[in-house]
């Protein structure tokens, strides 16, 4: 529901944009299916467009289409010059009167972020909203390549999405025969906040090589540590933007008590994601080629007739369970337990182990 605040602001927008309504209805334009399912009547030329999620905002900006970008949220900051654009308010409670005022053919929205009642209200005014949907790391790269058509820049929709999913590709065939890493992705640790397996987010890890340990059909499922501590995670996985957050986080993760009791906090496997996880938007590759790359280390390295070097000097020849057998290893030696004979790493004793 809109309230009197946002009924009031409807009333205004309205006003403002009835002088450029019989104006726009002459042009010639064209009628697309949104990624709701709604039928939006756009211009045939975009040339002013406002963008109400920061997924959105960088998406613009990889295609290269910038200069359309009249406006977009407080919270659009990637890329930096983002953040110097006119801003129309928060993604749930933007600012009707500032989207009208800057004139736009066209705004973007999107499910995962913004109210379906901001889409209606402009819809009503005359102000064409078109939504994206993305719920998967494919529905994001289709959801790059619409967006695109819908602004009249296909041929940069179509370079940009091959380019993206080229990577994705190379990443894909590094990690062939690679067993996922088992990870816990952590959104919030108090309370202890993890993803479910129909978020984007996990979509992501699976192109990393990396499966979350918490199956659950809920998107942002609430769990006990008690949980965590008998599943034993390869990797703890969090997402920020701050340089030396990973030292910081494991330095403060093996001072407490609770978390100690982790191998994955004991040998030092934090792994930090770029906070482009977040967001179902082109950054989200660099994500998931970084997330790979520290969880895979062995798959990334430079092969030398058919072996990986390791970190201690010593070469083992590459095999799915390599990495984690070393891990395992490592974590017997600085917790002071009884060597374990390597015949017994079989896949029983993994599945066991880890």
């Amino acid at each position: 529901m809109l309230g009197c605040a946002a009924h009031a602001a409807v009333v205004v927008a309205r006003a403002a944009i009835l002088p450029q309504s019989s104006a726009a209805k002459t042009e010639p334009g064209r009628v697309v299916t949104d990624e709701t399912g709604r039928r939006v009547a756009i211009p045939a030329d975009v040339k002013r467009v406002v963008t109400l999620a920061p997924n959105l905002t960088e998406t613009i900006y990889a295609l290269g289409l910038e200069e359309r970008l009249a406006g977009d949220t407080d919270y659009c900051d990637t890329p930096p010059a983002a953040k110097l654009k006119p801003h129309v308010g928060g993604a749930q409670n933007p600012s009707l009167e500032a989207i009208v005022a800057l004139h736009p053919d066209l705004v973007l929205a999107t499910t995962s972020i913004n109210r379906p009642e901001t889409a209606d209200a402009l819809a009503k005014i005359g102000v064409p909203v078109y939504t994206t949907d993305p719920q998967t790391v494919r529905g994001m790269l289709e959801s790059t390549a619409q967006i695109a058509d819908v602004m009249g820049a296909g041929a940069q929709g179509t370079e940009l999405v091959a380019r993206l999913q080229g990577r994705l590709d190379a990443i894909a065939a590094r990690l062939t025969d690679v067993p996922p890493a088992h990870v816990l992705f952590v959104v919030w640790e108090n309370p202890l906040i993890t993803i479910g397996q129909t978020t984007f987010i996990a979509d992501a890890l699976r192109w990393a090589g990396a499966e979350s340990v918490i199956v659950s059909s809920q998107k942002w499922p609430h769990i006990t540590f008690e949980e965590v501590v008998r599943l034993q995670p390869d990797y703890i996985v969090f997402a920020s933007n701050h340089a030396g957050f990973e030292s910081e986080e494991l330095g403060a993760l093996r001072s407490r008590e609770d978390w100690k009791q982790l191998r994955a906090v004991e040998l030092g496997h934090v792994a930090v994601m770029s906070e482009e996880v977040n967001r179902p938007s082109p950054g989200l590759v660099d994500a998931i080629e970084q997330l790979a790359r520290e969880v895979h280390p062995q798959a990334f390295l430079k092969k030398e007739n058919g072996k990986v070097p390791l970190e201690n000097g010593k070469v083992k020849i590459e095999n799915g369970s390599s990495v984690r057998v070393a891990a395992i290893e490592e974590f017997h030696v600085r917790a002071g337990l009884r060597p374990v004979p390597t015949a017994k790493f079989d896949d029983a004793y993994l599945g066991a182990a880890l």
